[in-house]
């Protein structure tokens, strides 16, 4: 998921690394990567995504159109329309499918790959991921419980009172946790992929002279995290060509992160804008406007709706915003070693694996803040805080603790101010939403047949039909106000905030509540805890973006940044082991309203009562909602309604020992199909038969003894190094459908390349560096976000001294440090770049390429089978969502 909100700084602040895409692909790329689950999960439930649903709206705007034309044709159409949700919602798997693939073939009319399309859907993911996993899903479980009951009733008060509904209608979608590896849902889209592939390899010539990856959701790993693993093995190996051009397609803001990590010059990420023009027209002019609008349609439909984000330019934009005076005596800088830092950093405003500091948030410029004491206290740390290319250090020395330990500090030395700003910042925005709420200001729905009359104007349906929308409409009104009544914001006026971050005392109050901490020492003993759970998650998290992710951090609640003394002298200690199954990875992420995707010996672990882990599935949860808010957004399920809380979510964690014990007795009762979803399973590699590695495959597989590894070189291949294995005749066969051209088209199971050495952490020795696009003057200042006087426009005066003191002085529980110093960050340029990947400016880089290992096999499992796990101390893991 990564950081929301992290693309909008991103983009505001370095304006120039985004450019429209072109729709019918002017451009031209090597390879392409689809992280598929963010293309499989707008095209299961697309209310979740505003791409899919303005084109649908381009669809009903249509409709309307249509009326003009002829009354009984727009009244047929759009009542049919209305009645079958599958027009927006699909109700089968097999509509799922058939979006899946529109919706690849569009993203390959925009990028037209040249070499290599490799499609990635998430495997088991790591142990450090399951936990967040298991919270999201157990969270959205209760939201669908809330609402629906509510929704029962209000239906059955709607009968009683004469006033008919359109129907909840069966749909085998309703329940999107099947999109995880082992259910029968993945099983079957892996099915229809292979169908898909050899169907446009063997019929369309762009796809004919592909290689195609389909690394499928048995293949253990998280969608982008293989992706990233096979780019690090390729550019380890002999052939690999430094100019080769990555495009990876998806919106999760990690996708950046691990971009940047690869070291790649020529890579972009593809994704959709974030802008809603046809809805918010539909939804702000009404219907009956719409119509009058039809002369823009083209114009609408022309808007571009899709950008690349150019790496490369990032590059250039954080070397010159990350250009420091103060630098150590005699110290040379280097850009690959400040992109590490950056990332690094990134990691205490969150992510997935780690809960984020109190301290920061990214709506209040954390990250400025972060880039800010990074630069001034640069010179005092000494040098950079992570160096990757000791990842494999059995010390952890890719940290260095000791200067981490200073910068997080000098973070926290501005606690105080950042809690006092927050303070009024909330109390201002609660009063105005307080007064919203009593004004009865509440959006109306995208769909807009409002109570307001505007939609009378449209077309005369038949009284009963209009009515039937009407009372619809109604009650997904009253099912949003519903969902009002019960939040604690608009029920009590606001949230209970019981730490009062900010207010004296308010760090004694958080271990209190949140750690059950009532004594100094008990606070004093937690925090020493935290810390080194800290220190682990840190390198744990590291280790994902430049190798792998071992374990998880065993808190809900993450430590203040000023809490993070005696950082340097932790060990953290990393586990190693392998990956669960995709039956115990989904036990240990559902909830029980979802436990129908498993096997049925499976469900019996989660519902009866004699389980020996029925305590890992609760029905009832606490949800932490001290000092967060309540969002309201749109769900089809339940008409447009459901609850999203920003809390934490108070599950049990999962004990993976009484986990896998309960699981492995059962394992016999599974049948064959099931028993093949539980299995771990290597990418398979399809090619067009006349390709010449095809032919390559096929001559020496007559030479080698069955089951032999093939070795295909960079040379032969088109760029790809690995290794290859023929599968067995039958295997070679889509098993959903029979295809007369099949027999043109060669599918192999592919490994990765065996290379000696493992992720370089810089550009490669002759690359060709783009043109350079950015200059100083894009980089332009603007004030923090909690210096609200320089926001104002007046001036403080305060020594960079009193923050000093505070780092050196302070106390580390109940601390309160001293005002802010004045600060001025570098912000955003201005413009847009209208150009994508050029190469005027022609230099070559000459640097000495350094390697560090790999991949994997971190991932918490102590055992599977008779395979035992073990610990090692600092270590990175020797091997390799949503």
């Amino acid at each position: 998921m990564g950081v929301r909100g992290f693309y909008r700084w991103l983009v505001e602040k370095y304006q120039k690394i985004v450019v429209n895409a072109n729709l019918n692909g002017r451009e031209e790329f090597d390879n392409l990567y689809l992280d598929m689950n963010e293309i499989i999960h707008p095209c299961f439930h697309p209310e979740d995504n505003d791409i899919l649903l303005k084109e649908a709206y381009m669809h009903i705007s249509l409709l309307i159109l249509f009326y003009h034309l002829s009354i009984y044709m727009h009244t047929h159409i759009y009542l049919k329309c209305i009645n079958n949700r599958n027009f927006l919602y699909p109700a089968t798997y097999e509509k799922v499918f058939g979006n899946i693939f529109e919706y690849i073939d569009r993203i390959l009319q925009i990028v037209r790959p040249r070499k290599l399309l490799f499609m990635s859907i998430d495997g088991v993911a790591p142990r450090a991921k399951m936990n967040q996993q298991r919270i999201r899903r157990f969270r959205n479980a209760k939201d669908r419980e809330i609402l629906g009951k509510e929704e029962d009733r209000l239906r059955r008060q709607y009968e009683l009172e004469g006033r008919h509904l359109l129907p909840i209608e069966e749909s085998e979608v309703s329940d999107s946790n099947v999109i995880s590896p082992g259910t029968e849902f993945m099983s079957e889209l892996s099915k229809q992929l292979q169908t898909y592939i050899r169907t446009r390899i063997s019929s369309h010539p762009t796809w004919k002279r592909l290689k195609v990856i389909l690394s499928d959701a048995n293949v253990p790993g998280e969608g982008e995290h293989k992706i990233m693993s096979f780019i690090r093995h390729q550019r380890t190996c002999p052939g690999y060509n430094p100019d080769t051009s990555h495009v990876l397609y998806g919106l999760d803001t990690d996708f950046i992160m691990l971009a940047l990590a690869t070291h790649e010059v020529h890579f972009s990420i593809l994704r959709p804008l974030d802008e809603n023009v046809l809805v918010k027209d539909l939804n702000q002019h009404g219907l009956k406007d719409t119509v009058g609008r039809m002369s823009n349609l083209e114009e609408i439909h022309a808007k571009k709706p899709y950008q690349f984000l150019h790496v490369w330019i990032l590059r250039e934009y954080l070397n010159l915003d990350f250009k420091m005076m103060n630098l150590p005596e005699n110290f040379e800088s280097d850009i690959d070693r400040l992109i590490d830092d950056f990332i690094f950093i990134c990691f205490f405003i969150g992510n997935d694996f780690l809960p984020h500091m109190p301290t920061l948030d990214i709506r209040e410029g954390a990250i400025d803040l972060l880039i800010h004491v990074y630069k001034e206290e640069f010179k005092d740390l000494g040098g950079y805080l992570v160096d990757v290319q000791k990842v494999n250090d059995i010390n952890g020395g890719y940290i260095s603790l000791k200067r981490v330990e200073k910068f997080i500090l000098a973070v926290g030395a501005y606690e105080d101010i950042i809690f006092m700003e927050r303070s009024k910042f909330h109390e201002n925005k609660l009063r105005r939403m307080r007064l919203e709420n009593a004004r009865g200001n509440v959006e109306e729905d995208y769909l807009g047949v409002g109570s307001n009359g505007d939609s009378s104007s449209i077309v005369r349906l038949a009284d009963h039909n209009v009515l039937i929308v009407k009372n619809t409409k109604m009650l997904k009104k009253e099912l949003k106000s519903y969902a009002q009544r019960i939040s604690d914001l608009y029920r009590n006026g606001g949230v209970t905030d019981v730490v009062k971050l900010g207010d004296s005392g308010w760090k004694n109050r958080y271990y209190k509540y949140k750690f059950s901490a009532d004594t100094e020492q008990d606070m004093e003993n937690m925090r020493k805890i935290l810390v080194e759970k800290y220190a682990e998650g840190l390198c744990w998290v590291l280790l994902y973006y430049f190798s792998d992710v071992p374990s998880f951090f065993p808190y809900h609640y993450g430590p203040f940044a000023s809490d993070l003394k005696g950082l340097s002298s932790t060990k953290p200690i990393l586990r190693k082991g392998l990956p669960f199954k995709p039956f115990d990875q989904l036990m240990a992420i559902l909830p029980p309203m979802s436990s129908h995707v498993l096997p049925v010996a499976y469900q019996s672990l989660m519902t009866d009562e004699d389980s020996s882990i029925l305590d890992f599935y609760p029905t009832e949860f606490d949800i932490d909602t001290d000092g967060k808010s309540f969002f309201l957004g749109d769900m089809c399920f339940h008409y447009g309604v459901f609850i999203t809380l920003k809390g934490v979510c108070k599950l049990p964690f999962i004990d993976e020992e009484r986990l896998l014990v309960a699981t492995k007795k059962i394992e016999k009762e599974l049948s064959e199909e099931e028993a093949k979803r539980n299995a771990e399973n290597v990418d398979l590699l399809f090619v067009h038969s006349s390709e010449h590695l095809a032919l390559q495959i096929i001559n020496v597989t007559g030479s080698v003894e069955q089951n032999t590894l093939i070795n295909i070189e960079a040379c032969l291949s088109g760029d790809i190094n690995g290794f290859v294995h023929l599968k067995q005749e039958s295997e070679n066969v889509s098993d959903s459908k029979a295809f007369a051209n099949d027999r043109d088209v060669l599918c192999v199971d592919y490994h990765p390349p065996w290379c000696s050495g493992l992720h370089i952490p810089c550009i490669l020795e002759g690359v060709t560096i783009p043109e350079t696009v950015v200059s100083e003057s894009d980089i332009q200042e603007r004030p923090l976000w909690h210096d609200t006087r320089r926001r104002h426009g007046r001036g403080i005066n305060r020594s960079h001294n009193h923050v000093q003191d505070a780092k050196r002085n302070h106390s580390v529980v109940g601390f309160r440090s001293l005002p802010c110093p004045e600060v001025i960050t570098k912000g955003g340029g201005n413009g847009w770049s209208p150009r994508g990947r050029g190469y005027n400016a022609t230099r070559t880089v000459q640097k000495e390429q350094t390697s560090i290992p790999s991949f994997w096999d971190t991932y918490g499992r102590g055992s599977r089978g008779n395979r035992n796990g073990h610990q090692i101390d600092g270590t990175q893991p020797t091997n390799k969502d949503r």
